[in-house]
């Protein structure tokens, strides 16, 4: 059975002693019982007489008994009471305030290492759910094409739940216009309450602030009545805040990435324009890549080397000249050679640039074969990066079914048999399985009748 308050109090160090000499020194006997009845102290000969209360934060806890003299005895233990409980709520509050400190400070080191927007939105819901009382957040972005805030992230939202804020329509879009939080303890009787927040009974809202514009919200709820305090709201705006400043980094990388790749993108458009016959190959080439390595649940990383990889794979044919890249009849053995060499000059080009070394080994080595009969440098089976042996699947599989000058390009039929022929020779036989289990797949149905293609 749990110890009663005062029960507790006369267990303290020390207290029994002071106890004894003052019931001594009064020449004196006492009874001392709590709330409940229980007898926790009697001296010889006590006797019932006068009860004295003893309380806690104006709560009774207990009685002392005797004569007039024991009221001191009385006030004594409820001062002690009041000390106790005052030590005890500080000690809870600081414990509080150091699990939500701690908390917000693993939130920081969390966020401040992604650089992807919805990333950090996860992350930013899934801290909230740690320290604050709800049953649904969402985190929504403003998208400036549309001049609304769109949902990027949630948790725990019923289907019925709006993913587009407009401007003037709900609390939302109040605090975005605002710019400050705000707690709705009753959610249906606030005249902004719309039907996208049914379910919700009380819900706080904090703007995500970016250089003193608003960028988006996130807000919470719960389905049960709540009363959120302004501490709540104090501990959510800070959240808010370091949500925003991720959120913002995030999406200025989010940003540079764009543009980086719409760079390298380009260069890869202003090479493969040397060559009229290649249309659209580049970008033909990446789909089919990122198909292959989306169906084989490559890593993160990976992708994006293999997004690089792809769309420079060819950039190397820069340093090939047009007498050769471009003529409309074979090869001699001599040129052959010379197109060979377009691997090592896209290896010693990328070379230069720190950014896209990751794309050397695709690009290097895309026509390297499964068997080890391939170029530049004849490796073989796992020997060859997981990228390039993607790539050449691909670009193996587009230069068939291309037209050039010199042969019309293979119907997708005899192209897919092709891929099946050379599977363990010259393509790693898991790239051609990942091939024709992707996506892209959906990509290839006859114009009239919509019926797949059977491989």
């Amino acid at each position: 059975m749990a110890l009663s308050i005062l029960e507790k109090v006369m267990k303290k160090r020390g207290l029994s002693s002071v106890l004894a000499t003052l019931v001594s020194a009064m020449e004196t006997s006492v009874i001392i019982e709590d709330d409940a009845g229980k007898l926790l102290l009697s001296t010889e000969g006590a006797e019932r007489g006068v009860a004295y209360p003893v309380t806690a934060s104006g709560d009774l806890i207990g009685w002392v008994n005797g004569n007039e003299k024991v009221a001191a005895i009385a006030s004594l233990l409820s001062q002690t009471a009041d000390s106790e409980l005052e030590k005890r709520a500080l000690v809870t509050e600081t414990l509080d305030k150091y699990k939500e400190i701690t908390l917000l400070y693993d939130m920081v080191e969390k966020v401040s290492t992604s650089l992807d927007t919805k990333e950090v939105a996860r992350l930013v819901i899934e801290e909230a759910k740690k320290i604050l009382s709800l049953t649904s957040v969402s985190v929504l972005l403003l998208n400036k094409q549309t001049d609304s805030l769109e949902l990027i992230a949630e948790y725990g939202h019923k289907p019925e739940t709006t993913t587009v804020v407009r401007r003037g329509v709900g609390i939302a879009a109040s605090v975005w216009a605002s710019g400050r939080a705000e707690i709705v303890n009753d959610v249906h009787s606030d005249s902004r309450f719309v039907s996208g927040a049914v379910g919700i009974s009380s819900l706080m809202c904090a703007p995500l602030k970016a250089k003193d514009a608003v960028v988006g919200v996130i807000k919470l709820g719960s389905d049960e009545a709540v009363s959120y305090s302004a501490e709540d709201l104090k501990l959510f705006s800070t959240l808010a805040s370091l949500a925003s400043v991720a959120i913002e980094n995030a999406g200025l990388y989010e940003q540079l990435q764009e543009a980086f790749y719409t760079t390298v993108y380009t260069l890869a458009e202003t090479i493969e324009k040397r060559d009229p016959y290649t249309g659209n190959h580049t970008k033909r080439v990446m789909e089919y890549s990122l198909a292959i390595g989306k169906t084989l649940g490559l890593s993160e990383e990976d992708m994006a080397r293999l997004k690089l990889g792809a769309v420079l794979h060819d950039i190397g044919k820069i340093g090939v000249r047009d007498s050769v890249l471009l003529k409309e009849s074979s090869l001699t053995d001599d040129e052959f050679e010379q197109i060979k060499m377009h691997p090592v000059y896209g290896e010693e080009i990328l070379g230069r640039i720190s950014q896209l070394k990751s794309a050397i080994p695709g690009v290097k080595h895309h026509h390297e074969k499964y068997n080890g009969r391939g170029y530049p440098d004849g490796l073989k089976g796992d020997e060859i990066d997981i990228t390039a042996r993607i790539i050449s699947v691909a670009d193996s599989f587009d230069a068939m079914t291309s037209t050039r000058p010199y042969r019309n390009g293979l119907t997708l039929e005899v192209a897919f048999e092709e891929l099946k022929k050379y599977s363990g020779t010259q393509f790693d036989p898991a790239m051609v399985d990942a091939f024709f289990a992707s996506d892209v797949m959906e990509a290839f149905y006859t114009a009239s009748s919509r019926q797949k293609i059977i491989i």
